[in-house]
């Protein structure tokens, strides 16, 4: 079967209510979004990489490291930024890693793409197993998923109820690929009662019937949301030089 062209797009914004110019932070030296690029730029099986933003100081970073970047408008979610970045590149499949990942493993990235060698597939994410301490934890998304490997459904709550000690609980890894088509269509979802709920954009698209392949991986994700992940980030970078 031949090999699928992708893209990979990462979406990054200035504003953020929690740690505003985020993308443009200092880690080791260097802007977070150059790390979260230059992993991204090790993963096979891209054709390109790409920075999508609507902010001009962002842009002008990215140019500076010659990374490519796509100037967007202002849209409503990472999602909504990454189908307008791609809408003139011609492409079947897109990778949208978030600018807040500056440690994102490339393996995982390219395990996320192979979930597409199932031609059913039309969007898959990532799962890690879940570990003590992170079941009450709200900012840790759990996703429980049916044999095949499809989200059934996530939540910020523990699920499933264990009624009996099981090992099959597990961790959502934000990080999505589509295929170009269904991306296109997905932004066109109205918003949802249990997408509302969570707040989890993900579940928008379980609700209007949609399947979300899910892909086991190791990899722990540290997307940093404030200047503390920021120094943990650097702490976990330092131990990998």
């Amino acid at each position: 079967m031949a090999a699928l062209h992708a893209v990979a797009v990462i979406p990054a914004r200035y504003a953020s209510t929690r740690f505003p110019g985020k993308p443009l932070a200092l880690l080791a030296g260097k802007p977070m979004i150059q790390h979260v690029y230059a992993r991204v730029l090790q993963t096979r099986g891209l054709d390109q990489v790409w920075v999508a933003t609507d902010d001009a100081r962002i842009a002008a970073t990215v140019e500076q490291f010659q990374g490519r970047v796509i100037m967007t408008g202002e849209c409503r979610t990472g999602s909504d930024r990454v189908c307008e970045a791609v809408r003139g590149i011609d492409t079947e499949l897109v990778l949208n890693v978030q600018g807040d990942e500056p440690l994102i493993d490339p393996l995982c990235l390219e395990a996320l793409l192979g979930a597409f060698d199932d031609p059913s597939v039309q969007m898959a994410t990532l799962r890690r197993p879940l570990t003590h301490g992170e079941e009450s934890d709200s900012n840790v998304v759990k996703v429980a998923c049916a044999l095949n490997g499809d989200a059934l459904y996530f939540s910020r709550s523990p699920i499933p109820y264990l009624r009996r000690r099981s090992t099959g609980l597990f961790v959502h890894v934000g990080v999505y690929a589509y295929r170009k088509a269904f991306l296109k269509t997905m932004t066109t979802f109205e918003s949802t009662p249990l997408e509302q709920a969570e707040s989890l954009e993900q579940l928008r698209v379980l609700e209007h019937g949609h399947r979300i392949r899910t892909i086991l991986t190791d990899h722990r994700s540290l997307g940093v949301d404030t200047p503390e992940d920021l120094d943990k980030a650097a702490r976990r970078l330092s131990l990998q030089d």
